[in-house]
């Protein structure tokens, strides 16, 4: 079992938006804005989250929740990662789910405090001293229920647990893929690649391919077209698309799409497409998952299947929320994907094949 970070704890201290403005270098306008939740505002995602983890770092509180805290008990509740913090910044999904979640507590008026993976349990104190907790990710089932054993109310987010009774929101990866592939056929599509990465379930190091590969195996089986030379697992990062990609573009029949678990490896993909001097979409195509925000700025712009995360972070507060008020029932919630066409595919692709086969 994996050590979790020490948690960050935030406090009514009385800092000032001036204060967060001075330490990250932006104006207190923007400071406000960000963290009052105003999506509108024209600043880098790296630039908001910098602006709330000062905020946080620093304690601060809007002076309505300083009123508020005074008067009635303010809910505390724990957002425990699977991630270790180096590896969630890097991996802009899980950035905006957590920062649902964040926006969803601010609204709400909730305190939380984020427990993130090292090499052991987290302190037990914390979650028995949070009304709720919120468990992001893959953990095992060690870890779920040492975790169930020491919460009042749990939730687990993008994952769905094997304990019977809990409450969960999540994707459906598995139908994702099968719908993405389902569409990529009908665009006449036959040689379809796929680079993903491989999950880890045990400390021994079992790993087995993450969901989206398995709902492509099973699909590209079913349709009688699985070629295992047309796939590549390494690790879940830019480079690592990187250099999978590259070996795809040697194989002696060329793919004519290259589908990437994530739009992180995605990005390693175009590199490797352009270093071999080809062009996306017109020598290959690509379609990912995730639709981060450099999605729709890449060139050309990537065609990638939306997965809400921002709204999974809220929605896991929400069911959290109702557990605490009582309710008994557990609900599993899967919220609905789609899929945005960009110019990184073409509208039909036939290349010299019958897309009626």
């Amino acid at each position: 079992m994996q050590k979790m970070v020490p948690p960050e704890k935030t406090s009514a201290a009385s800092v000032t938006l001036k204060d967060i403005a001075a330490a990250v270098g932006v104006s207190s306008a923007t400071v406000s804005r960000v963290l009052n939740f105003d999506w509108t505002l024209s600043v880098s995602d790296q630039t908001r989250q910098t602006i709330i983890e000062t905020a946080e770092a620093m304690s601060y509180a809007p002076p309505r929740q300083r009123k508020q805290s005074a008067k009635t008990p303010v809910p505390k509740i724990a957002l425990v990662h699977f991630l270790r913090p180096e590896q969630e910044l890097i991996d802009p999904y899980y950035v905006a789910l957590r920062l649902g979640i964040e926006r969803r507590c601010a609204a709400l008026q909730m305190e939380y405090t984020k427990v993130y993976q090292t090499d052991a349990f987290p302190d037990a104190k914390v979650l028995r001293g949070s009304s709720g907790v919120i468990v992001i990710g893959w953990h095992s089932a060690e870890e779920e229920a040492w975790m169930i054993s020491h919460a009042r109310n749990i939730v687990f987010a993008d994952y769905a647990p094997n304990a019977e009774g809990m409450d969960c929101v999540m994707n459906d990866y598995a139908w994702a893929t099968v719908h993405l592939l389902d569409q990529l056929w009908d665009r006449g599509y036959r040689r379809m690649a796929f680079i993903g990465w491989t999950d880890r379930l045990t400390r021994g190091g079992i790993v087995r391919p993450e969901k989206r590969y398995l709902a492509y195996e099973a699909w590209m089986t079913a349709r009688g077209v699985f070629d295992p030379s047309l796939t590549r697992l390494g690790v879940n990062t830019a480079e690592s698309g990187y250099d999978l990609a590259l070996h795809l573009l040697d194989h002696p029949q060329r793919p004519q799409i290259l589908i990437t678990a994530n739009d992180n490896m995605a990005v390693g993909a175009y590199r490797a497409i352009h270093k071999r001097g080809l062009s996306v979409p017109g020598d290959i195509a690509v379609a990912s998952f995730n639709d981060i925000s450099v999605a729709r700025f890449m060139t050309p712009p990537l065609t990638t299947v939306r997965l809400p995360a921002e709204e999974i972070g809220e929605a896991a507060v929400d069911l959290l929320l109702e557990r605490m008020k009582g309710r008994d029932i557990a609900k599993r919630v899967v919220l609905d994907s789609k899929t945005v066409w960009r110019g990184s595919t073409d509208v039909i692709a036939t290349q010299g094949l019958d897309v009626k086969s």
